[in-house]
């Protein structure tokens, strides 16, 4: 995983410690949400093609609806970039996409994206470049760059989960819309991205302890 020109990147855990001590440190409620969570997950993955393409194929469907896709593109020869761009809808459809998830895999393959080159670019350019898709939006993208590049300073405010998180924690009379949190989160800049896995974590405590509304 390469380093972004003056971006800090999250190489493992001890990056993960670091930024949820420096959030404890900055607000108190966070402190509060990591007593209860424990160590926060790196959650780091592979980037590339054909990570964006399993992100493409669990939109709107179930985890398991979507595991059946991909091992039926994986039987096909159907999840590389190459094979991708040489296959037609017909291909693609027979594996179990819709046509609108097929022509978004399409797109995504004739593209041209450099995935190596996004390794070094800065997050806005990296998001910009990625919505430039047609199938792929900003939260896919963010979590892209959060998960697959490591960026530290990215932060999925469209994410349901992470606006009840917020609610939660903070006390808000009620969910924040995007807009909202997304001025919230930068507050916990440069670590936005490990406020992020805090507040992923919180709600599933949360949820498991007494449900949500």
């Amino acid at each position: 995983m390469g380093a972004a020109v003056s971006e800090r990147i999250i190489l493992g855990p001890d990056c993960v410690a670091e930024g949820a001590a420096w959030l404890g440190a900055r607000d108190p409620r966070f402190d509060r949400a990591l007593a209860v969570t424990g160590p926060l997950p790196t959650r780091l993955r592979e980037d590339g093609f054909s990570r964006l393409l399993g992100a493409i194929i669990s939109q709107q469907v179930s985890v398991a609806s979507a595991d059946a896709i991909w091992a039926r593109l994986e039987a096909a020869g159907l999840t590389g970039l190459a094979a991708v761009r040489a296959a037609g809808e017909d291909d693609l459809r027979q594996c179990g996409l819709s046509r609108q998830k097929a022509s978004y895999a399409l797109a995504l393959a004739h593209a041209g994206i450099d995935f190596a080159t996004l390794r070094q670019r800065p997050t806005g350019e990296v998001i910009s470049t990625l919505t430039e898709v047609k199938g792929i939006g900003v939260w896919t993208a963010e979590i892209y760059a959060m998960f697959s590049l490591g960026r530290a300073d990215v932060f999925a405010a469209g994410d349901l989960a992470l606006q009840e998180s917020a609610r939660i924690l903070f006390d808000l009379p009620e969910r924040p819309k995007e807009k909202a949190l997304r001025a919230m989160a930068e507050d916990w800049s440069p670590w936005r991205a490990v406020a992020a896995r805090l507040l992923w974590a919180y709600y599933h405590v949360e949820k498991n302890r007494e449900g949500l509304r």
